[in-house]
């Protein structure tokens, strides 16, 4: 997490006068699409998306009906192209339906700490003063702690299960956020179009809702973006713990948790769900960098 300081340095907010043009962002996209690493890392998310919402109409079989004389089959097998797990169900079909409860652990956290950590450190950066340091000190507390050690604790307390598991991987991001908003919206505070707004009269809300937002809310999401990939491995890591999601819903995490005894049997059906993280976590960094580098006015 004390990456955060940094980060919002290197995603200061581009000008007023751009960032609210039409040209700005038609800029943005034309500089997307020349890196290709960016546009391919966007084509698997969006494969990933899509076959986590159609995965009842691509999975080949039920991904919670399962024989136990045909557990641990190797990839390859004929019916089971990625073979079995340690109950005989198809992997396929689990690592389809894996996508959807994944993506939803994983994106759904930093969603929520967006929007929460966003309007904890936009409120913070433009008004300073006492607001600024108590709810920035209260903001520091949570680094004291290591996100996973956070999160393992938060889950712990709360107990086993998808909610919680949301509202602690929730609580966990929305300290970095707040912190990068407050960074920018500081900068932005003290700009000339916002110093002439404030002394023309404009309410503090007006001048917040058309001067500051629009050129903050480009570099937060930027950041919020690179946390993706951080959600996806401790959603993972939380489940392989049995503090996520329960059995028998497919989880990519708990999948690995349920087929470490098999490594030694079957080491490549057990590695698949590994596989499937490595991947989702990769492209959402790969996509963020992109989108760091797109909004990057200096570019």
């Amino acid at each position: 997490m004390a990456i955060a300081k940094s980060a919002a340095a290197s995603t200061a907010a581009p000008p007023a006068t751009i960032a609210g043009s039409e040209g700005y962002w038609a800029s943005v996209w034309r500089r997307l699409r020349r890196d290709k690493v960016a546009m391919a890392a966007g084509l698997v998310v969006l494969a990933l998306i899509l076959m986590a919402l159609l995965a009842p109409y691509i999975a080949p079989a039920d991904p919670l009906s399962g024989r136990i004389t045909r557990r641990l089959r190797p990839i390859g097998t004929e019916g089971f192209p990625l073979g079995t797990d340690e109950l005989g169900r198809d992997m396929l079909s689990r690592l389809i339906y894996g996508a959807r409860m994944s993506l939803l652990i994983g994106v759904t956290p930093v969603i929520i700490a967006f929007g929460l950590g966003s309007a904890i450190g936009i409120v913070a950066g433009y008004l300073g003063g006492l607001f600024n340091t108590v709810a920035m000190r209260t903001i520091d507390i949570f680094y004291a702690f290591p996100s996973v050690l956070l999160a393992v604790a938060l889950s712990g307390a709360l107990g086993a299960g998808l909610t919680n598991a949301l509202v602690s991987l929730s609580v966990v991001f929305i300290p970095p956020i707040a912190r990068v908003a407050e960074a920018v919206t500081t900068q932005v505070r003290n700009r000339d179009y916002v110093e002439a707004a404030r002394a023309s009269g404009a309410p503090g809300f007006t001048i917040v809702r058309v001067h500051v937002l629009g050129n903050v809310l480009g570099p937060i999401f930027v950041y919020a973006t690179s946390l993706i990939s951080v959600s996806m491995i401790l959603a993972s890591g939380l489940s392989f713990l049995g503090l996520g999601v329960r059995p028998p819903d497919p989880e990519w995490g708990l999948m690995l948790n349920t087929l470490r005894t098999a490594i030694y049997t079957q080491p490549w059906v057990a590695a698949l769900p590994g596989v499937m993280i490595f991947i989702t976590s990769i492209s959402f960094n790969l996509l963020s960098d992109g989108l760091r580098s797109a909004m990057d006015v200096k570019q």
